[in-house]
């Protein structure tokens, strides 16, 4: 009971438990759409028992990693996945028009084999990260660590799955800093393969000396590698898809086509009023075109391929709707005219496309009030939405 009392005991569970969750979200996203044809009652019993099955499946698949980690060279190899993945993190994806043919099953233990055969396809990436933070902790405890870290979070993983969804959605920030873990993960783990540090290994490969100084300073080495690979290629895609030069302020005075984004938010809810505010200061009210959107971010290549199309595109209208409903009743209790769309993609590129193409003079979206450099670092869709737009962007704090 001793590595209880290990301050490095606990970091290493902090990480673990942060690389599940981040990389976990996808796997709950399964879970949900898998069970979501069973009745209520069998609905719960599905997914305890998938997820049962998947934790064990995980644990036994992390324990096969940790041995494997000890064969020369498989650090190295481990460690440029882990990079890659953490890049992954940080470029946006677009929704892909490949999708597998699985779909929800109306039979318990249908549901099931799905979670687990799911989460088996899914978790590469979580096996590889966990397996790292474990054995480079240097507690000596690294199946402990792999258990008590899964046992953990996969609870929050399953339940907890929308808030956090809404969280990285809202701070993405924390996409950020998980992806800089995984660069983390990637530099101490490159420094304690055996071809590096064991003398009876390889002899003839010059060592390394092995210091907490080097792991320190490898780890912030591959943090800063995978923070620096994101942003060059995010930079690149902007270059070979660059956005609409903007269009003068002087057009915000003959408004005759709006864009709304919302997403159920109080800042959007803002936003509603602000273009009833707006459109009553028309001479023509009745000639605004009023459009309103909710632009879904996609899910990830790895749930999109396994679970099938029609399941997905139900999981992103339930979303939309949500997000809608608060916005519509207002507009529609003010007897003002709409139209209504939902979208999936980078929401700040997707709104400002969107609005380009339905011919709109002007994009109104709330937002949380953070100051020029906060938004930049925390990231935000209004600022996004601001470097891509082609029209003028009025935002609602």
């Amino acid at each position: 009971m001793e590595m209880f009392s290990s301050v490095e005991f606990w970091v290493a569970v902090g990480q673990i438990i942060l690389i599940d969750i981040l990389l976990g979200g996808d796997n709950a996203v399964v879970i949900a759409l898998a069970c979501r044809k069973l009745p209520p009652r069998q609905r719960t019993q599905g997914i305890l028992w998938g997820t049962a099955g998947a934790i064990l499946l995980r644990i036994v698949l992390i324990f096969f990693a940790l041995t494997l980690l000890a064969i020369p060279f498989l650090k190295v190899v481990g460690a440029l996945l882990l990079v890659w993945i953490g890049v992954k993190l940080l470029v946006p994806e677009h929704d892909g028009e490949g999708h597998g043919e699985i779909e929800g099953s109306d039979k318990l233990w249908g549901a099931v084999k799905t979670v687990i055969v799911a989460d088996f396809v899914m978790s590469v990436d979580n096996v590889i990260a966990i397996a790292g933070a474990a054995e480079s902790s240097g507690t000596g405890h690294g199946m402990a660590l792999v258990i008590f870290g899964v046992l953990v979070s996969i609870p929050i993983i399953v339940w907890g799955s929308q808030m956090v969804l809404k969280l990285m959605d809202r701070f993405p920030i924390i996409i950020t800093l998980g992806a800089m873990l995984l660069g983390w993960i990637a530099g101490t783990m490159i420094v304690t393969d055996p071809v590096l540090v064991n003398p009876e290994v390889m002899p003839q490969v010059p060592k390394l000396a092995a210091s907490d100084a080097l792991r320190y300073g490898a780890g912030v080495a591959g943090a800063l590698l995978v923070l620096a690979l994101g942003k060059w290629l995010v930079a690149r895609q902007r270059r070979l898809h660059p956005a609409p030069a903007p269009v003068t302020e002087s057009r915000v005075g003959r408004v005759r086509s709006v864009l709304l984004a919302v997403d159920g938010s109080p800042p959007s809810q803002r936003a509603v009023h602000e273009v009833l505010a707006l459109r009553g200061e028309l001479r023509a009210p009745e000639d605004m075109k009023l459009h309103v959107v909710n632009v879904q971010r996609p899910l990830s290549g790895d749930v999109s391929s396994f679970v099938g199309s029609r399941s997905v595109e139900e999981y992103y209208e339930e979303r939309s709707d949500a997000a809608l409903a608060e916005a519509k009743a207002a507009l529609d209790a003010a007897g003002v005219a709409h139209e209504a769309h939902r979208r999936v993609g980078p929401p700040g590129q997707t709104i400002a496309e969107m609005a380009q193409a339905l011919g709109c003079d002007l994009i109104v979206m709330g937002a949380r009030g953070l100051g020029t450099h906060t938004a930049a670092l925390l990231g935000s869709v209004a600022q996004s939405t601001i470097e891509h737009a082609a029209v003028p962007v009025l935002v609602v704090k």
